[in-house]
């Protein structure tokens, strides 16, 4: 036959390939036989090649991407920190405490700088307050302090820390602190009815007078608030200057006392300087004004003072008793010993039972005992509140509630 032959084995009956000749035919014929090892290492170095190069793009393309992703997040942060640079001044520090407030520090430092005499609410021992609104319309209470006492700046915001941390419904919390070049600021939750003081001698008090019940309401606020400063804060916090200005009001009436804690940091802790005293005249213990060391007793009986003015709606230090000599308490004492109630108590306060008046004046009494030794704790005195003011289920629930603060 023509053509080359068919190099394939023939099969045997068996099924196994029958041996053929050891000659080559093509080699007879002068073919050169095909190089299927050659042929199967071309393919595959194509194909190789081809995926590589493929590859190769794909990783270009992606690290291109990569690059660009990259510069843009470095163009972005370089702004941002950029402006952080140009909104705080140089020397400038915000810390908060509790919650983060819902602004940048750029914002609410701008907001500390623009304050001036027109947001002033309020000037005590302690500094000038101040009220702060933000754009939403959330307002705050700035407390500007005078503390220009070099090397305090440390120890001062550490006790800061301690005094963010405390939180109850009975407290006004701290919500951060502010070091501006020219002003130590600390901001706090604005209460919107101010102090009790305004609220019981000012204007309030005629358009909207506060009736028994109100101002039971406050009282056992109040101890609320005290006794967790003095049972469950560690360490004990003595507040030094319990009044009725530092008792601030929201528009349920809720009481929250303020300031707590402040004395001790204003006040400097040299042995020569322990005995400065920190409190309001009027209010203070007789033992705390003669030798200047503040316990919770004395804050005890400045809490007994408190009680006595929403009974009487009078201030400590009163014309009336000063003119005959007297502070509030002795005062009480006369007309308690002439059977004198119905000038104790203030016409503002309605129709009230006589036995409830005797009740908290009892307490009053209790927590002014000139024997410091003889006044009740804060927890005690709290109790006998609960037990006069609340009925017996809801003093139970009250006080569990305390508790879980």
């Amino acid at each position: 036959l023509c053509g080359l032959p068919i190099q394939k084995a023939c099969r045997g009956t068996l099924g196994f390939p029958a041996v053929l000749p050891h000659s080559d035919p093509l080699s007879s014929a002068g073919v050169s036989p095909i190089n299927n090892n050659k042929t199967s290492h071309f393919l595959n170095g194509i194909v190789i090649g081809s995926m590589s190069t493929m590859a190769l793009a794909l990783i270009a393309v992606l690290g291109f991407l990569w690059i660009c992703l990259l510069s843009r997040k470095k163009s972005i942060g370089g702004s941002y920190v950029k402006m952080d640079k140009q909104t705080i001044p140089d020397g400038a520090k915000l810390v908060t405490y509790q919650w983060n407030l819902p602004y940048s520090s750029g914002e609410i430092i701008r907001r500390l700088e623009l304050l001036d005499e027109e947001d002033v609410v309020g000037c005590g021992g302690f500094g000038t307050v101040y009220k702060m609104v933000m754009d939403d319309g959330t307002a705050f209470a700035v407390k500007r302090i005078d503390l220009n006492r070099e090397g305090r700046d440390r120890t001062f915001e550490k006790e800061l820390e301690i005094l963010g941390s405390i939180r109850h419904i009975n407290l006004v919390n701290l919500r951060g602190y502010c070091r501006l070049p020219t002003a130590k600021l600390l901001i706090y939750d604005f209460l919107e009815l101010g102090s009790l003081d305004c609220y019981l001698h000012g204007d309030a008090q005629d358009d909207q007078p506060l009736n028994w019940n109100a101002r039971m309401k406050i009282a056992l606020g109040s101890a609320r608030g005290l006794a967790y400063l003095h049972h469950d804060c560690s360490p004990v916090i003595v507040h030094r200057d319990i009044k009725a200005s530092n008792i601030l009001l929201d528009r349920s009436l809720e009481p929250r006392v303020s300031d707590f804690g402040l004395a001790r940091l204003l006040v400097d802790n040299d042995a020569h300087v322990t005995t400065v005293v920190a409190g309001t005249f009027g209010y203070l213990a007789p033992e705390y004004l003669q030798n200047g060391h503040a316990t919770e007793k004395s804050d005890v009986y400045s809490f007994g003072v408190l009680l006595l003015e929403l009974v009487t709606g009078k201030r400590p230090t009163d014309a009336c008793f000063l003119k005959k000599g007297l502070n509030i308490v002795g005062w009480l004492n006369t007309l308690t010993g002439e059977h004198r109630l119905e000038e104790i108590i203030d016409e503002n306060c309605g129709d009230v039972e006589v036995e409830a008046v005797e009740a908290i004046l009892d307490i009053a009494a209790m927590c002014t005992d000139a024997d410091p030794g003889q006044r009740p704790s804060m927890s005690a005195v709290l109790k006998m509140l609960e037990e006069e003011i609340l009925s017996p289920c809801m003093s139970e629930l009250y006080y569990e509630q305390h508790l879980e603060l």
